[in-house]
């Protein structure tokens, strides 16, 4: 009872001028009444009732690991839960071993092909190269550069998923080789589109080439049928001059 009274007179002295918490810890403010509540270490609200031990949690006992559920029925229960199938028993499908998507993969058919694959391989296309090549050719080795293109994409991402840590330079190179063949195809192209552009305007301006290079032209011999019908149209114009 004096503990309270002796810290309010006492406490407008120093903290250097009190004794050791230990001798007297009445004294020091940490000790002293406060008419602030403190909460209680747990917050959950007390469970009321005439049985404080009654448990009212409604999800006590569930446990997907010990296959305990409910304690009251569900909706799904009405029906049975599906039973898993083992591999063995699954019906064997036939894939096609010719499908378009195979080109994603290297020839082995492998995720995540090795480093020397992708290291093996040629040059890219000359600008001199392509421009003898037809407009069919063009496209198809366009689209086999982009095949490729596609199957170097899915291995490097395939790559950084499993974190493998090797063929990223080799896969790199070998992008680099096939842009730079897209690269001059592209030039070869845009050669072609203005040579067009050229003919067209130079034909549309009134521009007629002929015997350009000086060559002899040999006129193709006419058949009978050709023959009297170039007589025909002549009888008409001398009758028409007449």
């Amino acid at each position: 009872m004096q503990a309270p009274r002796i810290a309010s007179r006492l406490r407008g002295l120093a903290l250097t001028e009190l004794p050791p918490p230990y001798l007297a810890p009445s004294l020091h403010r940490s000790v002293t009444l406060s008419p602030v509540q403190s909460s209680s270490f747990s917050s959950t609200s007390p469970v009321g009732g005439r049985n404080p031990r009654r448990d009212r949690s409604k999800n006590r006992g569930v446990s997907a690991i010990h296959r305990t559920g409910p304690r009251y029925p569900l909706v799904a229960s009405r029906w049975p839960l599906p039973k898993p199938v083992s591999p063995e028993a699954l019906q064997r499908r036939e894939t096609n071993p010719n499908h378009g998507l195979w080109a994603f993969f290297p020839p082995t058919r492998e995720s995540l092909p090795l480093p020397e694959y992708d290291n093996a391989h040629g040059r890219s296309w000359g600008i001199q190269e392509l421009r003898e090549r037809s407009w069919e050719d063009l496209h198809a080795l366009w689209h086999v550069c982009v095949r490729e293109r596609n199957r170097i994409m899915t291995s490097d991402l395939e790559r950084t998923r499993v974190r493998a840590g090797y063929g990223d330079y080799e896969s790199q190179e070998r992008d680099k080789v096939i842009k730079s063949t897209m690269k001059n195809m592209k030039h070869v192209l845009r050669e072609r589109w203005y040579a067009y552009e050229d003919a067209t305007r130079l034909y549309e301006s009134g521009y007629r080439p002929e015997n350009f290079y000086g060559f002899e032209v040999e006129e193709p011999e006419l058949k009978e049928p050709e023959v009297e019908a170039e007589a025909k149209q002549a009888e008409v114009k001398e009758a028409g001059a007449q």
